[in-house]
């Protein structure tokens, strides 16, 4: 009977050493693997910036800002002599432009020398020497100068020899005895010849 009765206090205790056990272990933290591998891979060591590779670094990125300036300071020359250039060719072409619109004009004052020469009455030639300045006037305004080269030795830059005739009195060999019809220029541009005769 006592022996029946130790057994079953054995019994009952197994069962409460179990739980005992159980609750240990709940009680204890599991630990991710993650942070297992963490603790068990060694630190990095930090390294220290070699003065040497920061220096070259440094000399390279300015070789190359160095490079891009003078990169941008040829293209902006470039550009610049390239608004000059077409802002001076603008403006030719507009001069060029209103010399061909004067030059039409031209006609004009031959028409206007012609009557002055043979008109007979004073007050239509006075008008008509009016009209002429006129005339002149807009010449002088389109800075277009009239080339006359009367008793000036011939240039051919500027005059066209229609005909060659004896020198009179002391009249030098290649003068220009005559004007038939009178040229213009602007500015050094010939816009029409001078038509001449030259002595011989």
């Amino acid at each position: 009977m006592e022996n029946e009765q130790k057994k079953s206090k054995r019994q009952a205790a197994a069962p409460a050493d179990a739980e005992s056990q159980e609750t240990k272990e709940a009680k204890e933290p599991i630990e991710p693997e993650a942070e297992k591998k963490a603790e068990q891979a060694p630190k990095a060591e930090t390294q220290t910036p070699d003065p040497a590779a920061q220096a070259d670094e440094l000399k390279e990125a300015r070789a190359q800002a160095e490079e891009f300036k003078k990169k941008w300071y040829l293209v902006a020359a470039e550009y610049e002599n390239y608004r000059r250039r077409t802002t001076g060719q603008s403006a030719q072409r507009y001069l060029e432009g209103r010399a061909d619109v004067v030059s039409k004009l031209f006609p004009v004052g031959d028409a206007l020398e012609l009557a002055i020469a043979s008109c007979a009455e004073e007050a239509t030639r006075r008008g008509i020497e009016l009209v002429q300045k006129a005339f002149f006037k807009i010449l002088e305004e389109e800075k277009i100068t009239v080339i006359d080269p009367v008793g000036q030795p011939f240039d051919a830059e500027e005059c066209e020899a229609i005909m060659a005739v004896d020198p009179a009195g002391d009249e030098e060999s290649g003068t220009v005895k005559s004007v038939y019809r009178k040229g213009y220029a602007q500015n050094g541009k010939i816009l029409r010849f001078a038509q001449v005769v030259v002595v011989k």
